[in-house]
């Protein structure tokens, strides 16, 4: 028996329809060769009666719309990478689910179209998702097999990656062709009201693994999607995929839809939430140290420009001390620190470059207290920034990036830990962070990733949808 043969790309994006920052070809990263097998496939890189031929996996950080000309450019260059090493037996796409493209949209529904006509009708698609993705009929139509994360914050990259990998494996190895179905909630959910670790999200996500050991099943998901993707699809998604009984599929999604729709009422944050003047002002009150404060307008991790100042400009007004803002996207004030040196008094114009619409910069006089190498390069040149200002510390970054760790805050110059207040651009707190936070605090505070859902300006948005519109009585078709 030839071994079976099967190929490996992606292409992925978390697309924030409401930034005005566009995402371009130089914003992607690439993983080619061994770098796309690894992060859970390497299980499978050896084993017998197999071959894996990986082409690239190319992703960016969650930002404004992909400019038409980059994901054109992608594209090509994916199926020109797919093409040279056809036949296939299966294909593994690494993709996201919320990716939008300038005129296009749906760039997922796109690119896996284009996919199945090169690979042929024969080639099995197995598809992983984040769960924030906003999911796409044609999508479901053209791939065999979805599967998407279990956990917010995300803990099951690999593990989600390994499971599409294996129901693609075991399909071909005993001649199964899945059945998918797919049922869309008029349901609209920010990301921090649907943590895995709480209710009710908790238990809806533990019923995934109940519905895979029913006989006949393969792989159940809900995917909460991005409410800050402005899309026709933006709801939240179950989908199904069955050995071959789509009767059995519809069933399953239907009854975890039910589910889902029925504890509408109960998604919530699940933390403290304040205005950013009340936030300031309870963590400056708080005996816990530190207390994190989480700027959820401008939340990078979910396209946040994160440049927005004005925690800055209230943590200087209302006098805060030991207080730290990890961090702030300005490369040209990066730039004015590192002419300046160390311990060199300098005169600031901070952010407010990248997202004007919600923001202008600030002017301040700071001292450069240390210039440090990236994290990710440290033996690099200087590309941080640490600046005070009176009692606030501000870390200043050349580019859009969420400090999601305590060592990635420490490597900047100061240690988290020791801090009072640490103002971080997300929504929830990342693993590392959260099991170290004595008390955490979410501002709803404004920008493109808005946590007032009601005031951000959809227009393609499915309607009627819960809870924009109210309550109104729903059932899965």
């Amino acid at each position: 028996m030839k071994p079976l043969r099967f190929g490996i790309g992606g292409i992925r994006h978390e697309t924030n329809t409401f930034s005005p920052v566009l995402t371009g070809y130089d914003d992607f990263v690439f993983h080619r060769g061994e770098a796309a097998v690894a992060g859970g496939l390497e299980p499978f890189q050896h084993m017998e009666g197999l071959t894996l031929l990986p082409t690239f996996v190319a992703s960016a950080m969650p930002n404004g719309m992909v400019r038409q000309a980059a994901y054109s450019q992608l594209k090509a260059e994916l199926l020109a990478a797919l093409q040279s090493i056809l036949p296939l037996d299966g294909l593994y796409l690494d993709l996201h689910g919320a990716m939008e493209v300038e005129t296009i949209g749906d760039a997922e529904g796109d690119l896996v179209t284009a996919v199945r006509q090169l690979v042929g009708p024969d080639t099995l698609i197995s598809v992983s998702l984040d769960l924030h993705g906003n999911i796409s009929p044609t999508l479901v139509e053209t791939a065999d097999i979805l599967t998407a994360f279990r956990t917010a914050p995300h803990r099951d990259y690999e593990e989600t990656r390994r499971r599409a990998f294996d129901l693609m494996l075991r399909s071909l190895q005993n001649q199964i062709k899945p059945v998918s179905v797919m049922i869309k909630l008029p349901l609209l959910l920010a990301g921090e009201s649907a943590v895995t670790e709480r209710e009710p999200a908790q238990s809806l996500y533990a019923r995934l693994a109940e519905i895979d050991q029913v006989p006949g099943m393969m792989n159940a998901s809900l995917l909460i999607g991005c409410a800050w993707t402005d899309s026709a699809y933006t709801t939240a998604s179950v989908i199904a995929v069955a050995e071959q009984d789509h009767e059995l599929a519809q069933q399953q999604a239907a009854g975890l839809a039910r589910q889902v729709w029925g504890q509408r009422h109960n998604f919530d944050f699940g933390v403290e939430t304040a205005t950013i003047d009340e936030a300031i002002r309870r963590a400056m009150a708080a005996p816990e140290r530190p207390v994190f404060i989480s700027d959820s307008g401008d939340n990078v991790t979910a396209g946040g420009a994160g440049d927005l100042p004005l925690f800055i400009e209230r943590l200087l007004a209302l006098g805060a001390r030991d207080a730290l803002v990890a961090g702030l996207a300005d490369p040209e004030a990066v730039r004015r620190c590192l002419a300046a040196g160390e311990g060199a008094t300098v005169e600031l114009s901070i952010g407010g470059k990248l997202d004007q619409l919600n923001s202008r910069p600030l002017d301040l006089t700071g001292r450069v207290v240390r210039l440090s190498s990236d994290p990710d390069d440290p033996h690099g040149p200087p590309a941080l920034a640490l600046v005070q200002v009176e009692g606030v510390s501000i870390i200043l970054a050349p580019d859009r990036r969420a400090f999601t760790e305590r060592a990635a805050i420490a490597a900047a110059g100061l240690d988290p830990m020791q801090q009072q207040i640490v103002v971080v651009k997300l929504g929830y707190l990342f693993p590392d962070l959260a099991d170290h936070a004595p008390r955490a605090i979410m501002a709803l505070s404004p920008g493109t990733t808005s946590l007032n859902l009601a005031g951000l300006p959809y227009h393609r948005l499915p309607r009627p949808i819960f809870p924009l519109d109210g309550d109104f009585e729903w059932q899965p078709a």
